[in-house]
């Protein structure tokens, strides 16, 4: 975790963070940035041990941190831990929309099963926890919603189940949200990482050469690490982002910007 984040230059301090998926991966970095600015962190994850622990961990720091179970997908659940945060810490300044999950399979193969989970979680879970959180921010008339999205919401991600559209379904919400709620006084944003490393996308790298593959093919010639996505997140959600609201940050090392140069063309 960067050292500059543990100043106020963000103004985060004693603001509410409410983060889904924060048990792990980039869920974890963005919670562990938020809480060194200074922020009160509440931490969402069906994985409640897991929770606790990063809770302790930042907690440990001198941090403000509570850990509560909270199942993205089960409406009743979502608002139990909306409900808990409140009581808790007040109204959530900030959300932060990134519990997702990713079931593999080719279209024509693809469980409805599987479809439906995939949707359930990395859509309609980010719906009902904006709703649920957005309330207490239209009460306040401030907030900020942060939703962490794909570069395959953009471009399909082949053999890759509902995952591509489910992203591709939140760069819709957020927008909608921002052109909503915006005369509210609250802001929706969104993140489209590319490559980057994280225990769900560890069984990737198991094979050798795999890591050194990926970031040849990376512009800034690296793959990405959970702390990249949690930089942009914390940016969105301060006031430094204040006139930022339905835009779209791409976190990728510009990886989405080479399609053209896989055009096979003589001469150049």
């Amino acid at each position: 975790m960067t050292e500059h984040l543990s100043s106020d230059w963000l103004g985060l301090h004693g603001r509410t963070f409410a983060v889904t998926g924060a048990a792990s991966g980039i869920g974890r970095a963005i919670a562990g940035a938020a809480a060194a600015a200074g922020a009160s962190l509440m931490l969402l994850d069906r994985d409640i041990a897991g929770a606790e622990s990063v809770a302790a961990e930042l907690s440990a720091k001198g941090w403000s941190a509570l850990a509560l179970a909270c199942d993205t997908s089960d409406p009743r659940s979502v608002s139990a831990a909306a409900e808990e945060s409140l009581r808790r810490a007040g109204p959530a300044a900030v959300l932060v929309n990134n519990a997702g999950i990713l079931r593999s399979g080719k279209l024509e193969s693809l469980s409805l099963a599987d479809w439906n989970e995939t949707l359930a979680i990395n859509l309609t879970g980010y719906f009902l926890c904006a709703q649920a959180f957005g309330r207490q921010m239209l009460a306040a008339h401030r907030g900020s919603m942060v939703h962490i999205a794909s570069i395959a919401g953009n471009e399909p991600q082949l053999r890759s189940g509902a995952y591509s559209a489910s992203k591709a379904g939140v760069l819709v919400l957020s927008r909608q949200i921002a052109a909503e709620w915006g005369p509210s006084g609250i802001r929706s944003n969104a993140v489209s990482p590319g490559l980057i490393r994280t225990p769900m996308s560890e069984a990737f790298y198991t094979a050798p050469g795999i890591a050194e593959r990926r970031a040849a093919i990376v512009p800034s010639r690296r793959v990405g690490v959970p702390e990249d996505i949690a930089e942009a997140v914390l940016y969105l959600a301060s006031d430094r982002a204040g006139y930022v609201n339905g835009a779209e940050i791409a976190v990728d090392g510009a990886f989405n910007s080479i399609l053209m140069d896989q055009v096979p063309r003589p001469g150049f």
